[in-house]
């Protein structure tokens, strides 16, 4: 395949899905890593895209059309994620009831908790498993309901009675976008369960990465105005946008790639 014809393939996918990874490229073309990231590099320095760590966005991708399996998901912007979810970690205290909602920079956040009697309850089956692999001495509980498949989380009548019985020290979600101080994901079922848990936690904190700021998507399940914080990785342009400086923690970078 000539290189024109594959920079037009993931021109393609990128107007339709909004972002593509590396390995979807490579599987669907049959062409080598290096070669993706050369059109990718290729591509933005055109101005038909923005890399991120993984793949790349759309330069026009503030709404977002296609939604992102937890497993493509996991590839993106890796080291923007675990130094979220690192930072998240120190805010879980032994003795804590915290919930912990679907996406996967909750579920390294997850893997980074090491605090003993800790009473976590989750909706989202990749963390529930990533717990329950935990050493640690935690007391653990899944809600059930209806799964999403493309996210591994459960929502729908069963999951919100459940979590409305309930009550929390610390509620940690994430969110596929934040503008306008409105917190976005792609459906109005698992939008509705995290309004639940965060309105029935004494604190609550939203994790995100820089991609996520400017970005839209379909259902607005809460406002910045009443997250107790958020935390982000370091990027000038998101954190004017953000705004709230008073509710913002700062996830240090490594110095090194972790990916």
């Amino acid at each position: 395949m000539l290189k024109e014809e594959r920079q037009l393939e993931i021109l393609k996918r990128l107007n339709t899905q909004g972002m593509v990874s590396v390995n979807d490229i490579v599987d669907r073309l049959d062409v080598s890593d290096m070669t993706v990231r050369r059109d990718f590099d290729e591509l933005e320095a055109n101005g038909r895209l923005v890399r991120v760590r993984g793949g790349a966005i759309a330069t026009d991708n503030n709404f977002l059309r296609h939604e992102l399996s937890h497993q493509d998901k996991q590839i993106l912007n890796i080291d923007e994620k675990t130094a979220v979810a690192r930072k998240a970690a120190e805010y879980i205290e032994e003795g804590d009831t915290v919930f912990l909602g679907p996406g996967t920079t909750i579920e390294m956040l997850a893997g980074f908790i090491q605090k003993d009697n800790v009473r976590i309850i989750t909706n989202c089956l990749p963390v529930f498993q990533t717990l329950n692999n935990s050493d640690n001495d935690l007391s653990l509980y899944l809600i059930g309901g209806e799964i999403r498949k493309i996210t591994q989380s459960f929502h729908g009548d069963i999951a919100c009675q459940t979590l409305e019985s309930m009550y929390f020290d610390k509620t940690f979600c994430s969110a596929n976008a934040v503008s306008n101080d409105q917190i976005m994901t792609a459906t109005f079922e698992e939008g509705v369960s995290q309004k639940i848990a965060l309105d029935n936690a004494a604190e609550r904190f939203l994790l995100i990465d820089d991609s996520k700021v400017g970005k839209k998507d379909f259902y607005s399940f809460y406002m910045m105005n009443n997250i107790t914080h958020y935390i982000i990785n370091p990027n000038d342009d998101a954190l004017q946008i953000l705004g709230h400086e008073d509710k913002r923690i700062l996830a240090d970078m490594p110095e090194e790639p972790l990916y």
